[in-house]
Protein backbone atom coordinates (compact mmCIF):
# COMPACT_ATOMS: atom_id res chain seq x y z
CA UNK A 1 0.00 0.00 0.00
CA UNK A 2 1.47 3.72 -0.96
CA UNK A 3 2.39 5.16 2.32
CA UNK A 4 0.36 8.74 2.31
CA UNK A 5 1.53 11.98 3.68
CA UNK A 6 -1.24 14.79 4.57
CA UNK A 7 -0.99 18.17 2.84
CA UNK A 8 -1.45 19.99 5.82
CA UNK A 9 -2.87 23.18 3.79
CA UNK A 10 -5.17 20.94 2.00
CA UNK A 11 -6.05 18.63 5.33
CA UNK A 12 -7.41 19.51 8.97
CA UNK A 13 -7.82 23.33 8.02
CA UNK A 14 -10.75 23.17 10.75
CA UNK A 15 -7.43 23.91 13.04
CA UNK A 16 -4.63 26.42 13.40
CA UNK A 17 -1.23 25.26 11.30
CA UNK A 18 0.42 24.57 14.39
CA UNK A 19 -2.21 21.94 15.64
CA UNK A 20 -2.46 19.75 11.89
CA UNK A 21 0.93 18.01 13.10
CA UNK A 22 -0.88 16.48 16.14
CA UNK A 23 -3.79 16.04 13.94
CA UNK A 24 -2.51 14.21 11.17
CA UNK A 25 -0.83 12.21 13.37
CA UNK A 26 -3.80 11.01 15.42
CA UNK A 27 -5.57 10.38 12.15
CA UNK A 28 -2.80 7.79 11.06
CA UNK A 29 -0.73 9.86 9.62
CA UNK A 30 3.20 9.26 9.97
CA UNK A 31 4.51 11.99 7.47
CA UNK A 32 3.18 15.22 6.19
CA UNK A 33 3.78 17.98 3.39
CA UNK A 34 2.80 21.56 3.20
CA UNK A 35 3.25 24.61 0.90
CA UNK A 36 5.49 26.82 2.69
CA UNK A 37 7.31 27.07 6.14
CA UNK A 38 8.58 30.34 5.91
CA UNK A 39 5.99 32.33 8.18
CA UNK A 40 7.29 29.90 11.20
CA UNK A 41 10.92 29.53 12.72
CA UNK A 42 12.62 26.16 11.83
CA UNK A 43 13.09 25.25 15.36
CA UNK A 44 8.88 25.60 15.98
CA UNK A 45 8.29 23.59 12.99
CA UNK A 46 11.04 21.02 14.22
CA UNK A 47 9.14 20.53 17.41
CA UNK A 48 5.83 20.27 16.30
CA UNK A 49 6.55 17.16 14.23
CA UNK A 50 8.86 16.22 16.87
CA UNK A 51 6.56 16.44 19.37
CA UNK A 52 3.78 14.78 16.77
CA UNK A 53 5.81 12.40 15.72
CA UNK A 54 5.69 12.57 12.06
CA UNK A 55 8.48 13.58 9.13
CA UNK A 56 8.13 16.55 6.93
CA UNK A 57 8.82 15.02 3.52
CA UNK A 58 8.31 17.95 1.08
CA UNK A 59 7.78 21.96 0.76
CA UNK A 60 8.43 24.49 -1.60
CA UNK A 61 11.19 26.86 -2.56
CA UNK A 62 9.77 30.55 -1.69
CA UNK A 63 7.60 31.47 -5.17
CA UNK A 64 8.08 35.08 -4.94
CA UNK A 65 5.27 37.51 -4.16
CA UNK A 66 2.29 35.15 -3.57
CA UNK A 67 0.09 37.21 -2.48
CA UNK A 68 0.75 39.46 -5.90
CA UNK A 69 0.53 37.02 -8.06
CA UNK A 70 3.75 35.48 -8.18
CA UNK A 71 4.29 31.37 -8.63
CA UNK A 72 7.26 30.55 -8.47
CA UNK A 73 10.88 32.02 -9.84
CA UNK A 74 12.84 29.31 -11.46
CA UNK A 75 11.52 29.51 -14.68
CA UNK A 76 11.69 34.17 -14.32
CA UNK A 77 14.88 35.55 -16.27
CA UNK A 78 15.84 38.40 -14.41
CA UNK A 79 15.36 36.81 -11.26
CA UNK A 80 18.46 34.46 -10.71
CA UNK A 81 19.77 36.09 -7.53
CA UNK A 82 16.12 36.04 -6.07
CA UNK A 83 15.52 32.33 -7.24
CA UNK A 84 19.15 31.61 -5.47
CA UNK A 85 18.13 33.34 -2.44
CA UNK A 86 15.26 30.98 -2.14
CA UNK A 87 16.99 28.08 -2.33
CA UNK A 88 19.41 29.28 0.75
CA UNK A 89 16.14 29.93 2.72
CA UNK A 90 14.62 26.69 1.64
CA UNK A 91 17.80 24.97 2.40
CA UNK A 92 17.92 26.22 5.77
CA UNK A 93 14.78 24.95 6.71
CA UNK A 94 14.74 21.88 5.02
CA UNK A 95 18.15 21.30 7.05
CA UNK A 96 16.31 21.53 10.38
CA UNK A 97 13.71 19.27 9.50
CA UNK A 98 15.62 16.76 7.86
CA UNK A 99 13.59 17.31 4.74
CA UNK A 100 15.17 15.82 1.57
CA UNK A 101 12.57 16.50 -1.47
CA UNK A 102 11.74 20.55 -2.51
CA UNK A 103 9.65 21.52 -5.12
CA UNK A 104 11.01 24.45 -7.02
CA UNK A 105 7.97 26.17 -8.90
CA UNK A 106 8.74 27.52 -12.12
CA UNK A 107 6.51 30.64 -12.62
CA UNK A 108 4.48 31.90 -15.04
CA UNK A 109 4.40 32.41 -18.64
CA UNK A 110 5.63 36.09 -20.09
CA UNK A 111 3.50 36.78 -23.17
CA UNK A 112 6.83 39.20 -23.85
CA UNK A 113 9.42 36.51 -23.46
CA UNK A 114 9.98 33.62 -26.00
CA UNK A 115 8.66 30.39 -24.23
CA UNK A 116 12.81 29.03 -25.66
CA UNK A 117 14.39 31.74 -22.84
CA UNK A 118 12.26 30.79 -20.22
CA UNK A 119 12.92 27.48 -21.09
CA UNK A 120 16.71 28.51 -20.71
CA UNK A 121 16.45 30.23 -17.34
CA UNK A 122 14.85 27.39 -15.64
CA UNK A 123 17.37 24.93 -17.00
CA UNK A 124 20.00 26.89 -15.85
CA UNK A 125 18.53 28.00 -12.20
CA UNK A 126 17.76 24.01 -11.50
CA UNK A 127 20.63 23.29 -12.43
CA UNK A 128 22.50 25.53 -10.08
CA UNK A 129 19.42 24.54 -7.61
CA UNK A 130 20.47 21.13 -7.97
CA UNK A 131 23.97 21.26 -7.62
CA UNK A 132 23.85 24.06 -4.66
CA UNK A 133 21.15 20.98 -2.75
CA UNK A 134 23.07 17.99 -3.52
CA UNK A 135 25.59 17.69 -0.57
CA UNK A 136 22.78 17.80 1.56
CA UNK A 137 21.61 14.68 0.36
CA UNK A 138 18.25 16.95 -0.92
CA UNK A 139 16.25 15.91 -4.69
CA UNK A 140 14.86 18.82 -6.30
CA UNK A 141 11.60 18.55 -7.80
CA UNK A 142 9.61 19.79 -10.95
CA UNK A 143 5.54 19.52 -11.00
CA UNK A 144 3.27 20.35 -13.89
CA UNK A 145 0.34 21.93 -13.02
CA UNK A 146 -2.24 22.22 -14.66
CA UNK A 147 -3.87 26.09 -16.26
CA UNK A 148 -7.27 25.33 -14.97
CA UNK A 149 -6.24 26.23 -11.22
CA UNK A 150 -3.53 28.12 -12.22
CA UNK A 151 -3.48 29.92 -15.38
CA UNK A 152 -0.24 30.71 -17.54
CA UNK A 153 1.92 28.23 -15.22
CA UNK A 154 4.85 27.56 -17.07
CA UNK A 155 5.35 23.43 -16.74
CA UNK A 156 2.30 22.12 -17.29
CA UNK A 157 2.45 18.34 -19.05
CA UNK A 158 4.98 15.09 -17.82
CA UNK A 159 6.30 15.32 -21.44
CA UNK A 160 7.80 19.07 -20.60
CA UNK A 161 8.90 18.16 -17.29
CA UNK A 162 10.90 15.22 -18.40
CA UNK A 163 12.16 17.66 -22.04
CA UNK A 164 13.33 19.97 -18.53
CA UNK A 165 14.98 16.57 -16.52
CA UNK A 166 17.10 15.91 -19.18
CA UNK A 167 18.69 19.23 -20.32
CA UNK A 168 19.27 19.96 -16.84
CA UNK A 169 21.10 16.46 -16.21
CA UNK A 170 21.51 16.27 -12.66
CA UNK A 171 20.81 13.65 -10.82
CA UNK A 172 18.94 15.04 -7.90
CA UNK A 173 16.23 16.60 -10.06
CA UNK A 174 13.36 14.89 -9.90
CA UNK A 175 9.78 14.63 -11.14
CA UNK A 176 6.38 15.49 -8.82
CA UNK A 177 3.85 13.62 -10.21
CA UNK A 178 0.28 14.98 -9.09
CA UNK A 179 -2.33 12.52 -10.83
CA UNK A 180 -4.82 15.41 -10.56
CA UNK A 181 -3.11 17.63 -12.68
CA UNK A 182 -2.16 15.15 -15.06
CA UNK A 183 -5.70 14.09 -15.57
CA UNK A 184 -7.22 18.14 -15.45
CA UNK A 185 -4.59 18.91 -18.40
CA UNK A 186 -6.35 15.55 -20.79
CA UNK A 187 -3.32 12.85 -20.56
CA UNK A 188 -3.65 9.37 -19.41
CA UNK A 189 -2.57 9.72 -16.05
CA UNK A 190 -1.48 5.11 -15.82
CA UNK A 191 0.39 5.71 -19.58
CA UNK A 192 1.63 8.94 -17.99
CA UNK A 193 2.69 7.38 -14.79
CA UNK A 194 4.52 4.26 -16.99
CA UNK A 195 6.39 6.82 -19.03
CA UNK A 196 7.65 9.12 -15.92
CA UNK A 197 8.09 6.20 -13.24
CA UNK A 198 11.73 6.07 -13.00
CA UNK A 199 12.09 9.98 -12.52
CA UNK A 200 9.49 10.14 -9.98
CA UNK A 201 10.37 10.86 -6.11
CA UNK A 202 6.87 12.12 -5.10
CA UNK A 203 3.37 11.71 -5.99
CA UNK A 204 0.14 13.54 -5.01
CA UNK A 205 -3.69 13.11 -5.37
CA UNK A 206 -7.05 14.13 -5.15
CA UNK A 207 -10.33 13.08 -7.25
CA UNK A 208 -10.78 14.79 -10.42
CA UNK A 209 -12.08 17.22 -11.29
CA UNK A 210 -13.49 18.44 -8.42
CA UNK A 211 -10.03 18.44 -5.77
CA UNK A 212 -11.96 16.62 -3.40
CA UNK A 213 -11.33 12.76 -1.91
CA UNK A 214 -9.82 10.71 -3.92
CA UNK A 215 -12.75 8.45 -4.02
CA UNK A 216 -14.79 11.11 -6.06
CA UNK A 217 -14.64 11.93 -9.47
CA UNK A 218 -13.23 10.54 -12.67
CA UNK A 219 -9.46 9.25 -11.39
CA UNK A 220 -9.56 5.27 -10.54
CA UNK A 221 -7.26 5.72 -7.72
CA UNK A 222 -7.15 1.68 -6.99
CA UNK A 223 -5.59 0.87 -10.25
CA UNK A 224 -3.24 3.95 -9.97
CA UNK A 225 -2.43 2.67 -6.00
CA UNK A 226 -1.75 -1.11 -7.71
CA UNK A 227 0.42 0.05 -10.54
CA UNK A 228 2.24 2.66 -7.53
CA UNK A 229 3.00 -0.58 -5.79
CA UNK A 230 3.53 -2.89 -8.85
CA UNK A 231 6.34 -0.07 -9.98
CA UNK A 232 8.28 -0.53 -6.27
CA UNK A 233 7.65 2.69 -5.62
CA UNK A 234 8.82 3.74 -2.19
CA UNK A 235 8.37 7.47 -1.64
CA UNK A 236 5.23 9.40 -0.02
CA UNK A 237 2.16 10.09 -1.77
CA UNK A 238 0.73 13.65 -0.65
CA UNK A 239 -3.11 13.60 -0.09
CA UNK A 240 -3.64 17.29 -1.42
CA UNK A 241 -7.16 17.27 -1.88
CA UNK A 242 -10.41 19.44 -0.66
CA UNK A 243 -12.03 17.63 2.01
CA UNK A 244 -16.08 17.82 1.18
CA UNK A 245 -17.02 18.03 4.52
CA UNK A 246 -14.26 17.53 7.00
CA UNK A 247 -11.11 16.04 6.81
CA UNK A 248 -11.82 12.97 9.33
CA UNK A 249 -14.92 12.35 7.84
CA UNK A 250 -13.52 11.66 4.57
CA UNK A 251 -10.35 9.85 5.30
CA UNK A 252 -12.30 6.32 4.91
CA UNK A 253 -11.64 6.85 1.04
CA UNK A 254 -8.24 5.17 2.59
CA UNK A 255 -9.71 1.67 3.38
CA UNK A 256 -11.73 1.50 0.65
CA UNK A 257 -9.00 2.50 -2.47
CA UNK A 258 -6.08 0.27 -0.45
CA UNK A 259 -8.18 -3.19 0.53
CA UNK A 260 -7.38 -6.16 -0.97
Amino acid sequence: MPRFAANLNWLFTEQVFEARFAAAASAGFEAVEFLFPYDHAPAELARLQRDAGVQTVLFNLPPGAWANGERGLAAQPGREQDFAASVELALLHARTLGVKRLHAMAGLTDPDLPRSHQHHTYVQNLRYACRRLAPHGIELLIEPINPCDMPHYFLTHVSQALTIIADVAEPNLRLQFDAYHVHRVGDDVSAQFAAAQAHIAHIQIAGSPGRNEPDSGALDYRSLFAQIDAAGFDGWVGCEYRPAASTLAGLSWRERLTAP
